[in-house]
């Protein structure tokens, strides 16, 4: 299912606490194949079918594939296009499927408008539950100038 929110920048000048934005997108065997291939990361619970032989009971996607749709939630919305990430903390809650729709949200908590810095608390949602939760500090982009 294709996401069709709309992506853009929000500048230091615009962000609000309580901004919200998100994205969805099924996560699929080729996205883990991906994956693997781009981080070299081909551990047996993200492409093997013994996986079901483990204490997660199947297989799942890497969860750097899942903390990505976070930075492309705030790299493409909020704030968006030129942000700088400074730094990110992230909790795994649960496996996520070959075939699972994650919803990942993003909202700013709080902003510091003299240094650009916005803090924005993330997750990552399956079939109403968190398999992800964390927070992210970027440096926001300035509006451009006339």
């Amino acid at each position: 299912m294709p996401d069709n929110t709309p992506r853009g920048t929000i500048c230091i000048e615009e962000i609000e606490i309580g901004m919200i934005r998100s994205l969805r997108k099924e996560v699929t065997d080729h996205d883990i194949a991906l994956f693997a291939e781009v981080t070299t990361d081909r551990n047996l619970v993200h492409l093997d079918a013994r996986a079901q032989d483990t204490r997660i009971g199947g297989r799942s996607a890497h969860g750097m594939l899942t903390a990505c749709l976070v930075s492309a939630v705030n790299g493409e919305q909020l704030p968006g296009h030129g942000r700088v990430c400074l730094g990110q903390s992230l909790r795994f809650l649960g496996p996520v499927r070959p075939g699972d729709t994650e919803h990942a949200v993003v909202e700013e908590t709080a902003v510091d408008h003299a240094k650009r810095r916005v803090t924005l608390a993330t997750r990552c949602i399956v079939k109403g539950a968190k398999v992800l939760t964390g927070e992210v500090m970027v440096l926001a982009p300035l509006r451009k100038s006339d």
